[in-house]
């Protein structure tokens, strides 16, 4: 049908067989991914204000010394972890079209509040509770893509979704320069303090178009904009769903911790997780800031190159997936420039001061590669996950893959990448990486064996292999046919 066909297959995947669904598809993309893209954009956007306003003021205005900033990081990451299965289960309980932007209009609140902290314990507090809010997005909005979508549809919109936020923490540092160059002392108020108002108060308009769009999920939807014949559509298209899926109670703790996926894949992104380090650490911006020969607009400029490629890695990672239906191969090669990017740092000490700047934007371009893992680790999960049928069950497992690794992350960055060791390359933090990205290319071996095994294993309980396939979304993979 022509080459701009052909890129729209290889992007987007290849088109719903009627119409009538195509335009559903259409309408979930709008109304879901518009949402959950632009929480998770301000999501970031409102972390990432903390780096940015520690170099640009905050740090002397509120007196932060030794890690403190590392303390700030931390603080955040432990209410961070509190809040994961809480929300989990709350979603089964409350209309995730009240829990979602709800969480979103709270998270708003704390950040224009911390423009009015003057000390680093009013600034834990505050971390400490937007933590425990802004928990409800990341692994929500896997939960709700799983709900929605066919596993050959995932990978693309989990990727679409993971790179919203990295262009939260891109435009952070640009929105930090030009409040920065045209508020700086505006109202006698520094352009740190600014930003955080500001921030606060552009994500207040995505907590209202929350409340008025999100449609739930296929089963509870009562969204004005689906039709009846839509709605069953929507079910028709998903494996048929468990009325006991959504139950709580003491159940879920035997269905959850006598669950083997929920070992392997919470593993699976303690792991996945910290080979973000160099990124999620904000490693870039301490080490420019501990040179001292960079002005305040480069500390915040200079670092933006590094999720353009984030963005574009993890783009491309989550169309290949799709695409091929595998997801192994990406993530080992994902580890493998993370291992060359560590050698690189481990020679630190060899490099002449003038070829610094230049090894160390390459090793941290090297580094910023690791985002992709994001659409490896998750939509993999997703996929395996949705053939149990249990969707409380998968909610909590996918909360806990990220309370797991942000359990991993509350000590990681104080331990490996303190402040204090940015002018040495961080050097037991790239020790550290070498042996997380072996690690990872191990257990990208584990996940693969389960995802076979799973696949096996519903063989084995339904003869008619290719209907029962089908049926649960999975006719993209092949299995041979008993003679």
């Amino acid at each position: 049908m022509g080459k701009l066909y052909d890129l729209r297959v290889l992007v987007w995947g290849e088109p719903a067989e009627t119409a009538a669904e195509r335009k559903l598809v259409r309408k979930i993309d709008f109304f879901i991914l518009t949402y959950c893209c632009l929480s998770f954009f301000f999501n970031y956007l409102d972390r990432a204000a903390l780096a940015n306003a520690y170099v640009s003021g905050l740090k002397e205005d509120v007196g932060l010394v030794g890690n403190q900033y590392n303390d700030l990081v931390t603080c955040l990451s432990v209410g961070y972890i509190i809040g994961q299965v809480p929300h989990a289960l709350a979603i089964q309980v409350v209309a995730p079209r009240i829990w979602f932007p709800l969480m979103t209009l709270i998270w708003a609140g704390l950040t224009m509040c911390t423009a009015a902290t003057h000390n680093f314990t009013q600034l834990a507090a505050l971390r400490f509770f937007q933590g425990m809010i802004e928990a409800s997005t990341y692994s929500g909005t896997q939960y709700i893509i799983g709900s929605w979508y066919k596993p050959q549809e995932v990978g693309k919109r989990i990727g679409l979704f993971a790179a919203s936020g990295m262009a939260g923490t891109m435009f952070a540092g640009l929105m930090m320069t030009a409040i920065y160059k045209t508020m700086n002392g505006h109202a006698g108020l520094p352009g740190w303090k600014w930003v955080f108002i500001i921030d606060g108060i552009i994500t207040l308009p995505i907590a209202i178009f929350g409340f008025f769009s999100f449609p739930d999920l296929p089963e509870t939807t009562k969204a004005p904009y689906f039709s009846v014949e839509e709605k069953a559509l929507a079910l028709s298209r998903l494996p048929p769903k468990n009325p006991e899926g959504h139950k709580i109670g003491f159940s879920i703790i035997k269905r959850v911790l006598l669950n083997l996926n929920f070992w392997i894949f919470t593993l699976f992104w303690v792991i996945g997780g910290a080979l973000e380090a160099f990124n999620t650490q904000s490693c870039m911006l301490l080490w420019m800031k501990s040179t001292k020969k960079f002005t305040v607009p480069q500390n915040n400029d200079y670092p933006l190159g590094l999720y353009a490629i984030g963005i574009v890695l993890t783009l491309l990672t989550s169309i290949a997936i799709d695409a091929t239906g595998k997801h192994a191969p990406w993530g080992i090669i994902t580890c493998v420039l993370q291992i060359v990017a560590c050698i690189i740092l481990l020679c630190w000490e060899h490099i002449g001061n003038g070829a610094k700047m230049g090894a160390y934007l390459y090793v941290q371009d090297l580094a910023a590669t690791a985002y992709a893992i994001q659409p490896v680790c998750f939509a993999w999960a997703t996929q395996i996950l949705v053939r149990e049928n249990d969707d409380a069950s998968r909610a909590v497992i996918l909360y806990s893959m990220n309370g797991a690794s942000s359990v991993l992350f509350s000590f990681w960055g104080i331990v490996l990448y303190p402040a204090t060791d940015a002018k040495k390359g961080f050097h037991r933090g790239t020790i550290a990486m070498v042996c997380i990205a072996v690690l990872l290319i191990l257990w990208i071996g584990i996940v693969w064996m389960q995802d076979k095994r799973t696949v096996a294993m519903i063989e084995s309980q339904n003869p008619d292999n290719e209907e029962k396939l089908e049926d649960i979304g999975m006719q993209d993979i092949t299995i041979p046919t008993k003679e």
